[in-house]
């Protein structure tokens, strides 16, 4: 599988990694590079990130000109994604991806949009069913331990032995 880029202009988004490897019910976060424009303040950027397999195509985060657009995002993803928005400025786009799902796995494309051109990369996401242990190996949670010291038996007329039994017994009921 070729994982590519697309450059126009002198903008370059590079991917921080290619592929990504994680378990349902765990949380990621997928990462990109971009090169920033000096002395520019995201009023003059757009960042569109998709996710895409051979059956769907779903939107994660979508950034407009300095505001973020939740209504593009897909409801799959809704709740589920953020993004550093304070490191926007530096040239770096960070998805925190929680909850995973195996269904999240595909080609995950992050396109950015300034005045210097527009420019994507992709990357790969497989998410894995979570490994549950047999029943037979979880560790059983053990009774709390007993007293085993010998109880003393009170000699028969010994009323006081029994006055201190009984006390004992009426104390632990």
């Amino acid at each position: 599988m070729a994982l590519s880029c697309c450059v126009c202009g002198t903008l370059v988004v590079n991917v921080t990694h290619t592929s990504y490897q994680a378990e349902e019910n765990q949380n990621i976060t997928l990462e990109w590079t971009f090169t920033p424009e000096p002395d520019r303040s995201t009023q003059c950027l757009s960042v569109y990130c998709d996710m895409y397999t051979d059956h769907k195509h779903s939107i994660l985060f979508h950034f407009h000109e300095g505001d973020e657009v939740p209504e593009s995002q897909s409801a799959e993803f809704s709740g589920r994604v953020q993004c550093d928005k304070d490191v926007l400025r530096e040239g770096r786009i960070r998805l925190h991806v929680s909850s995973l799902r195996t269904e999240d796995s595909g080609r995950y494309r992050c396109e950015v949009f300034t005045n210097a051109g527009v420019s994507w990369a992709r990357c790969h996401l497989n998410v894995t069913a979570a490994v549950h242990e047999p029943e037979d190996q979880r560790p059983t949670e053990r009774p709390e331990p007993v007293d085993q010291r010998p109880t003393e038996r009170p000699e028969p007329g010994d009323h006081k032995t029994y006055l201190l039994t009984y006390e004992a017994l009426s104390d632990s009921s």
